[in-house]
């Protein structure tokens, strides 16, 4: 999702006046808007499955996160037994 500077970079001014034009634009383009104030990023108009993605990977990012540092404290499960408890679950 590349910002394009020229028309992703508006002011808050700017969205007040046109909110549904940021918003179609937003929905059409599946870029976000950086809404500046004061000549400084303020706020990001951003699409709703956009969103969607984005904190889902956030997400998956921290069970990783966690999941070494589970590992590195020696909290891991090794292959086969973890694939003995899953297959164990399928059955049940």
């Amino acid at each position: 999702m590349q910002i394009r500077l020229i028309e992703d970079v508006r002011p808050l001014s700017e969205f007040r006046a046109n909110a549904a034009a940021f918003v179609e634009q937003v929905q059409a383009t599946h870029r976000p808007i950086v809404l500046t104030q004061h000549g400084r990023s303020a706020a990001v108009l951003l699409d709703v499955g956009e969103y969607e993605r984005l904190t889902e990977r956030a997400e998956v990012l921290e069970d990783i996160r966690l999941a070494e540092e589970q590992v590195a404290r020696g909290e891991g499960v090794e292959h086969n037994e973890a694939k003995r408890q899953v297959l164990a679950r399928l059955r049940r």
